[in-house]
């Protein structure tokens, strides 16, 4: 049995902010990988005009991973699953023999309330939400945390989250990385030429 963490995203493109994190979230729920679940298309930036094409992410992705436990893939497309339940799903029946968890920021549990049957995700796998500053007041307040509430564990037990009855969440602070998306995109407007193979 593996023990997984699965943070699913854009990678438009993949920094130092994901891989810290995942990193942080492997020694505090004892995982043995990361896997990055790079989006063909984010249903809520469905009109997103700066993103950059699937096959560029995941070379950042890899790139931004290399040397790490952390695998980048592009499993959703492989799926043909457009929303994070079904994909879940999905790789729960692909891999029985591991255990998954589910990684997302502060600024998502922000707007958990907004994706497609999110209450079947919590109840499909433990979700772990890492504080991102700035997002802690929206996170807390949000439709999603009050329900999600009564099902919250402590942080010192988030190494036995495989024994946990679902639903389940567990909230982990680790050293915040300022590093974001849109401000590597800012300050490289033209990043993913780096990861276009030329023909």
């Amino acid at each position: 049995m593996k023990r997984i963490g699965l943070l699913g995203g854009s990678f438009n493109p993949a920094h130092s902010g994901h891989r810290a994190i995942s990193l942080a979230a492997m020694r505090a729920l004892d995982l043995d990988e990361v896997w990055w679940l790079v989006s063909p298309g984010n249903p809520l930036k469905a009109g997103a005009t700066d993103m950059a094409p699937l096959a560029a992410r995941l070379r950042s992705a890899r790139a931004m991973a290399r040397r790490a436990p952390i695998r980048a893939t592009d499993i959703e497309a492989r799926l043909g699953t457009r929303y994070t339940i079904d994909t879940l799903r999905g790789l729960v029946r692909l891999y029985p023999r591991n255990r998954f968890i589910w990684l997302m920021g502060g600024d998502n549990l922000a707007q958990f309330d907004r994706w497609r049957d999110w209450r079947g995700i919590a109840r499909t796998m433990p979700i772990a939400v890492i504080a991102r500053p700035g997002y802690e007041h929206a996170a807390h307040a949000g439709p999603a945390m009050g329900w999600l509430r009564r099902w919250q564990r402590p942080a010192y037990q988030a190494k036995s989250w495989t024994m946990w009855r679902l639903p389940a969440l567990v909230l982990l602070r680790f050293r915040p990385d300022p590093t974001s998306a849109t401000a590597a995109r800012m300050a490289d407007p033209a990043w993913m030429r780096h990861f276009t193979r030329s023909t």
